[in-house]
């Protein structure tokens, strides 16, 4: 889990370090299903801070509803190379049904 800054960054250094990206790394980000997906991509427009932060652009922020503040629920799929972003709705939307009374609230 991270949270998102008022720049859209990712404050989780761990999961880039366990795609082996860097600060050249540069990425593409689509929205799938409500996730953000990741993909290490040598034509992406999106680029690994120098820090080797990752920061989600404030138009996919906005497709999936993560806003300041937001925690997310971050997944690598090493062998993949990809990352998806849970935002707050889809943890939700997977999450409640499976808690005593998770259907009625």
């Amino acid at each position: 889990m991270a949270t998102v800054d008022d720049r859209g960054r990712v404050a989780d250094r761990h999961i880039t370090a366990a795609l082996g990206w860097d600060g050249s790394t540069r990425l593409s980000i689509r929205e799938h299903d409500g996730l953000l997906v990741v993909t290490a991509d040598p034509h992406g427009v999106v680029k690994l801070s120098a820090q080797v932060y990752l920061r989600l652009p404030a138009q996919a922020r906005r497709a999936v509803g993560i806003v300041v503040g937001d925690r997310v629920l971050l997944t690598a799929h090493l062998d993949h190379h990809t990352l998806t972003a849970f935002p707050p709705r889809a943890l939700d939307e997977l999450l409640l049904p499976a808690l005593p009374g998770g259907e009625d609230q």
